[in-house]
């Protein structure tokens, strides 16, 4: 078994600050940095992170956003609000994480399964490759992009946890049909999940 860890959007804009921000980002940002610190190598073989990069998403881009399928500008490529958190952004730059997965370039994109490496490798193919077989996911949010990613790498095979102290949600009847969707996929989860008030 080889465990490999998905960083879901740990971003600027999806934090305090940014244009879709989460509530309990920056905090989780940190979170996560401390945890790839401490796991690289040990409780991780890999770690790989995702980004979402909108060229032009098209409908998914709103002036008047459903905050479900549509949302106000965020993470566009070249732009500061798609960067990753200085909170987190350490990490990327000392190596301690492996990969970085694009997505969205022209869509919505919230799966981290949907995006591809700068050699257009897809993280399913790039994870299968390394052998990984199981996969931690954490991030940024819980009832978003980290929810699709955990229940796309379900479907792409791979045996899944989603490590809720280290995810924060948006809203708590989402965060709780979220949890909902995880036990019926078969998702194991740890850990409590901050509920925004």
């Amino acid at each position: 078994m080889s465990r490999g860890l998905i960083v879901v959007d740990v971003q600027n804009d999806f934090c305090e600050g940014g244009s879709v921000p989460v509530a309990g980002g920056a905090k989780i940002a940190t979170a996560i940095a401390e945890l790839v610190e401490q796991s690289a190598g040990g409780d991780y073989q890999y770690v790989v992170a995702t980004r979402d990069h909108h060229i032009d998403p098209g409908s998914h881009f709103s002036r008047n956003p459903d905050f479900k399928d549509s949302f106000p500008v965020h993470c566009v490529a070249g732009g500061e609000g798609g960067e990753f958190h200085p909170n987190f952004a350490p990490t990327t730059a000392a190596g301690k994480v492996d990969a970085v997965f694009f997505k969205g370039a022209h869509s919505a994109s919230k799966s981290g399964f949907e995006g591809a490496d700068e050699e257009g490798t897809a993280l399913a193919d790039w994870l299968r490759a390394c052998g990984v077989t199981d996969v931690d996911v954490v991030g940024i949010a819980t009832d978003h992009c980290v929810r699709a990613t955990a229940l796309d790498a379900v479907k792409a095979g791979f045996r899944a946890r989603v490590r809720l102290d280290y995810s924060v949600g948006v809203a708590p009847d989402t965060i709780a049909s979220t949890l909902d969707d995880f036990r019926q996929a078969g998702i194991e989860m740890s850990g409590e999940v901050p509920v925004p008030k």
